[in-house]
Order: structure tokens, then C-alpha cells, then sequence
């Protein structure tokens, strides 16, 4: 358990130091925004896959969906726990140096308490994610759980699979290719993975524990207690809206595009 613990707090920590080096002695024009921004995507990148993979061979592993365990459920979560501060740690970094070039105030000349709530601010939503991950799913899992349901934790790091496409998309805009046909293919990408695995992911979780109970679908809910439900939706409305403003982002791509031609 330590182990995997002290492997993720230096894994992660240590891949975005290392990329910003590596980035800023291969792009000498690049900016601290454009490496600090690379950097985060491709370590979130690395975790979307790691964390997909992981998700992969446990649901393909638990034949019962309340009772089959997996040993790498709890040593992931230890693993991947540092990524989540590791990663809040490197969106305020992005987002203090991209304000810095954007602004005209003297307010990001320096860190300080003011640059830390704008950055709270504007990115609430994703904070509140990650904090909620950290605060409330990492001892859920850990301590709570008594050896039940690693089936639909497996499920839930399944949701990481439109992470690394997310990011590969974030690294060719960076890098000036948005508007080509590869910019194209992966925001596609982005809608399936995210619409399959962080939407129909909901109902196929309930599906299957119905299917081991010998319930049908639409009585799952009233048949699980009140505060998986509630857990559930807490995930699960996020992710609606975040697939509301890709779909919002798409079209105006696509608008842009037919203009263009």
C-alpha cells in the first residue's frame, strides 16, 4: 500500500518537471504558458491511459458485480491520488502564466492569495472535481467499501478513457495544427469516448447490477440506497454539462469550417 503511494508521488510530480524541462530545451521559443500547459496534458494523458487500462482488467475481471475484488482497485487509487493534487497543482501554473501574458494588471507579477482565487474562480467546477475525488472517493474506496462493488470502480476509471484525446487535442491547438484533418478525427474521438464512457457508463453500471439481481432496469434506483443514487448523479451531472459545452464547442468549429470553405 505505501508502495504504491510513494510511487504516485514521485511518478507524477517527477513527469511534469521533467516534460517542462524537456519541453523548454526542445521549444526555446515556447513560453512558461505553453510548456507549463503541454506538460499538464501530457501527464494527464499518461494518467487517462493508465487509469482507462486499469479499468479495463478489472470489469473484465469481476464476473459479480458486488462481491468479485481486485487487488489493483486500492493500489491504483494510492497510485493515481498524487495526480489529482499533482494535476491542481499544474492548472494554476497554467493558469497564472497564461493570465500573466493576457494581462495588464500588475496582479500576476507574482503569486499571492489574489491569483490563487481568480484561479479558484474560474475554475471551480474542475477543483471541486478533483477535491471531491481526493476528499470523498479516495477514503470511500479505501475504507468504506468492505471488499464490495470493485466492478464499478473499474467502471469509474473506465470514465478516463476521453482524458488522453481531451489532452491530445489541448497539444495540437499548442501546436498550431487545429485546423487540420488530425484536429478533426480526435475532436470525434473526444465526443465518442467522453458521450460512451463518462454518459452511457451511468445506466450501464445500473444495468448490469440489475442484471445480477434479476431486476430490471428502471427499478435499479429505488432498489440501491438513497446515497449511491445520490453519489452517482453528484458524478454524473458534471459530466452532462461538460459534454454540453464540447458539443457547444464542436459546432462552432464545424460552423467555422463551413464558412471557411
Amino acid at each position: 500500500m505505501f508502495t504504491a503511494l510513494a510511487s504516485g508521488a514521485v511518478v507524477f510530480p517527477g513527469l511534469f518537471y521533467g516534460l517542462g524541462k524537456i519541453l523548454k530545451f526542445t521549444f526555446p521559443h515556447w513560453d512558461d504558458a505553453d510548456v507549463v500547459t503541454v506538460s499538464e496534458r501530457i501527464v494527464s494523458a499518461i494518467h487517462g491511459t493508465i487509469c482507462t487500462a486499469t479499468g479495463i482488467i478489472v470489469v473484465s475481471s469481476c464476473k459479480n458485480v458486488m462481491t468479485d475484488s481486485h487487488w489493483l482497485v486500492s493500489e491504483f487509487i494510492l497510485f493515481g491520488s498524487s495526480y489529482m493534487t499533482t494535476d491542481l497543482f499544474a492548472m494554476y501554473l497554467s493558469h497564472y502564466h497564461i493570465q500573466r501574458l493576457r494581462s495588464q494588471s500588475g496582479l500576476y507579477n507574482s503569486h499571492s492569495r489574489k491569483t490563487i482565487k481568480a484561479f479558484l474562480s474560474k475554475d471551480w467546477l474542475l477543483v471541486l472535481h478533483h477535491l471531491a475525488l481526493v476528499l470523498f472517493f479516495l477514503p470511500i474506496a479505501l475504507f468504506f467499501r468492505r471488499g464490495l462493488g470493485d466492478f464499478f470502480f473499474g467502471c469509474f476509471f473506465i470514465t478516463e478513457l476521453s482524458t488522453p484525446f481531451l489532452s491530445v487535442g489541448k497539444i495540437l491547438i499548442q501546436l498550431g495544427l487545429n485546423n487540420t484533418r488530425l484536429h478533426s478525427i480526435n475532436g470525434i474521438l473526444v465526443l465518442l469516448t467522453f458521450f460512451t464512457c463518462r454518459i452511457l457508463i451511468f445506466p450501464f453500471m445500473y444495468w448490469m447490477y440489475g442484471r445480477q439481481v434479476g431486476i430490471p432496469l428502471h427499478h435499479v434506483p429505488f432498489h440501491l440506497p438513497w446515497h449511491c443514487n445520490a453519489g452517482n448523479l453528484t458524478i454524473f451531472t458534471p459530466q452532462v454539462y461538460w459534454f454540453y459545452l464540447l458539443l457547444k464547442k464542436a459546432k462552432r468549429l464545424y460552423n467555422r469550417h463551413g464558412k471557411e470553405n
